[in-house]
C-alpha cells in the first residue's frame, strides 16, 4: 500500500484572488503619502473613502462605490481638519456616517445621499478630549452611538455620540496604542501597545482582564477570531521575521501556537471572516495576501494559498458581507491602494463552483446591519451580539459588476425607535430616532474620571494658536510684575529686621 499525502477537507481549499476589471478600478486618487500603520481606506456598500494629500491641513476623499473609473483632479474634498487625518472608519449601522481622526481631533461627518457636490468642511460633530494626535479609532460593533478613540496621550476615549462626550477614560497603557478590536458583542477590548503588551479590557470599566508582555517579538496587530475565544496577533519575532500568534484570550501567559512568515519588513495587516473561519494576512509594502482557514483544534493554521501582485499596497479596505457579489461566489473583497500609480484596485476572493445558482453552504448566517442596543443600554451593562440573518439571492446589480447579495426581505432593516441616527442640519429633525449633540467650538472643562481633558489641549488653528500666544505673554507679564513686587516687599522686611537687630538692649 503506497503512501499518499492527505489533504484537510475544505470547500475554501480552492479560493483564489480576482482583480476587478479596469474599468471598475478607481484611479487618479492623490493617496496620502504619510506613513502611519493604518489603512488610509474605509468602504461600504455605498461609498469609498480615500485618505488623500492636501494643503493647508487633512482631508479625505468619499465616492460612490459604484463610481469608478478616473477621478477629476477637482473632485470634491472632506476638509474639515487642521492637521493629517491618521484613520477613516464607517459607521457599521449607518452608511452614510464616517468618523475620522487626525493630528487634532476626532470628528464626525455625514456624507449626502449621492456622494459630496463641493468640498465639506461642516462636521456633524467634533470631538475634542485627547491632549495629542488620535491615531485609531474603532466603532462599538454592537451599539449604535459608542466611538473608541486611542490617542497618542496614551488614553483610550469612550465617546457617548448620544450627548457628543466622552463617558470613560482607560488608562492603563504606558506607550502609544497601535491598534483595538471587539469581540462579538463588545464586550471585551483587545489592545496592542508600543510598550511590547497585550492587552484585554472590560472597557466600561477600564480594568485590565489579561495582560501579556511580549518580550521576545513586537506586536503590532490584535484581532479577535469572532466566537473562538481567541484572538490573533501579527508582529515580528526576534529573530526579525514576520510572525502571527493564537491567543487564549482567558489565558494570555504565552500564545498557543506561534508561526513564522516571512523575512520581509512591512507591517501585516490580519483580515478574519468569522463567517469562513478564514484568515487574510497582507504585507504592506508588497502585494501578497495570504489566505488560511482557522480551526479550534492543531494546527490552529491551515494555509490555503496566497494572491500575488508586483504593485505593492499602501493600505486595504473591505466590502462589508452584504455588500458582495454572491452570484460569482465572492466570499471577501479588498480594496487595495496603490500609491505609485493612484489606483484602488477591487480584489475579489472567489470560491471557484460550476453551479450558477446561489451556494448556500459558502453564505452562513451572517450577523446584520441593525445595532442590538443605543449607546444608554450599553453603557448601562447590557452585553447584546448584532442578530444573525441569512442571505439570499437579489435580482439587481451590485456596484462591482453581477448581483449582490441582501438581507432576506423579513430582515431588512427597519427604523428602531431610539436606535436610528438623527444628524441636525438645518433645524431638521427626523423622528424618532437618536440625536446628535450639535458640534461645540468653545468648551471651558470635559471632565472624565475627575481629570479635565480640555485643560492641555493643543490649539487647533492658527488664530487660537495666537490667542494661546497672548494670553500667555500677558500671563508671564503679570507674574513678572508680582514676583517684582514680591522681592521689593522682601527687601523692606530684611531691612527692618537688620534695624531691630541694631538696636540696643538699653535704647528698647
Amino acid at each position: 500500500m503506497s503512501w499518499r499525502p492527505t489533504y484537510r477537507s475544505s470547500k475554501f481549499r480552492n479560493v483564489y484572488g480576482k482583480v476587478g476589471n479596469r474599468e471598475h478600478c478607481f484611479d487618479g486618487f492623490p493617496i496620502t503619502k504619510n506613513v502611519h500603520d493604518n489603512h488610509f481606506c474605509a468602504v461600504n456598500s455605498k461609498f469609498l473613502a480615500v485618505v488623500t494629500e492636501s494643503a493647508g491641513g487633512g482631508a479625505f476623499i468619499v465616492i460612490p462605490v459604484s463610481q469608478s473609473g478616473r477621478l477629476d483632479s477637482h473632485y470634491p474634498k472632506v476638509c474639515g481638519h487642521q492637521g493629517n487625518v491618521l484613520d477613516i472608519k464607517w459607521n457599521p449601522f449607518f452608511e452614510n456616517i464616517i468618523a475620522s481622526c487626525s493630528e487634532d481631533t476626532s470628528v464626525i461627518w455625514e456624507i449626502p445621499e449621492g456622494g459630496l457636490r463641493r468640498n465639506m468642511t461642516e462636521a456633524v460633530l467634533e470631538l475634542y478630549g485627547h491632549s495629542r494626535r488620535v491615531g485609531v479609532i474603532e466603532w462599538h460593533p454592537t451599539s449604535s452611538g459608542i466611538l473608541f478613540s486611542a490617542g497618542y496621550d496614551y488614553k483610550i476615549l469612550i465617546w457617548n455620540l448620544e450627548i457628543g462626550e466622552p463617558v470613560k477614560m482607560i488608562d492603563c497603557h504606558t506607550d502609544v496604542i497601535l491598534s483595538m478590536s471587539f469581540n462579538t458583542d463588545g464586550s471585551l477590548l483587545a489592545t496592542s501597545c508600543k510598550d511590547k503588551k497585550l492587552r484585554v479590557i472590560e472597557p466600561r470599566s477600564g480594568a485590565v482582564l489579561q495582560e501579556a508582555s511580549c518580550k521576545n517579538h513586537r506586536v503590532n496587530r490584535v484581532l479577535f477570531l469572532g466566537n473562538m475565544k481567541r484572538l490573533l496577533t501579527t508582529g515580528v519575532s526576534r529573530w526579525n521575521t514576520r510572525q502571527i500568534a493564537l491567543w487564549d484570550q482567558e489565558d494570555l501567559s504565552m500564545p498557543i501556537v506561534e508561526e513564522d512568515i516571512d523575512g520581509l519588513s512591512g507591517l501585516l495587516f490580519p483580515f478574519y471572516d468569522a463567517d469562513t473561519h478564514m484568515l487574510y494576512l497582507a504585507g504592506k509594502g508588497d502585494g501578497n495576501i495570504r489566505y488560511f482557514e482557522i480551526t479550534t483544534e492543531k494546527p490552529y493554521f491551515q494555509y490555503l494559498t496566497e494572491f500575488r501582485s508586483p504593485a505593492p499596497q499602501k493600505g486595504l479596505g473591505v466590502m462589508p458581507k452584504h455588500g458582495l457579489d454572491v452570484g460569482a461566489c465572492e466570499v471577501y473583497r479588498f480594496y487595495k491602494l496603490v500609491t505609485l500609480k493612484g489606483l484602488i484596485e477591487p480584489i475579489s476572493m472567489i470560491v471557484p463552483r460550476r453551479s450558477d445558482t446561489y451556494q448556500e453552504d459558502i453564505y452562513p448566517m451572517t450577523a446584520g446591519t441593525e445595532p442590538a442596543l443605543s449607546a444608554s443600554e450599553w453603557l448601562s451593562g447590557m452585553n447584546r451580539g448584532k442578530p444573525h440573518v441569512g442571505r439570499t439571492l437579489d435580482r439587481f446589480d451590485s456596484p462591482f459588476g453581477g448581483r449582490s447579495n441582501d438581507l432576506l426581505a423579513e430582515a431588512k432593516y427597519k427604523p428602531m425607535p431610539g436606535k436610528d441616527l438623527n444628524l441636525i442640519r438645518e433645524g431638521y429633525q427626523r423622528p424618532n430616532q437618536l440625536v446628535f449633540k450639535a458640534p461645540v467650538k468653545e468648551k471651558k472643562s470635559m471632565v472624565v474620571n475627575g481629570i479635565d481633558l480640555l485643560e492641555n489641549v493643543p490649539p487647533r488653528t492658527e488664530n487660537e494658536l495666537l490667542r494661546m500666544f497672548f494670553r500667555q505673554q500677558d500671563e508671564l507679564r503679570r507674574l513678572k510684575e508680582e514676583l517684582t513686587t514680591k522681592d521689593v516687599r522682601i527687601r523692606q522686611l530684611e531691612l527692618e529686621l537688620n534695624n531691630l537687630k541694631n538696636v540696643s538692649p538699653n535704647n528698647v
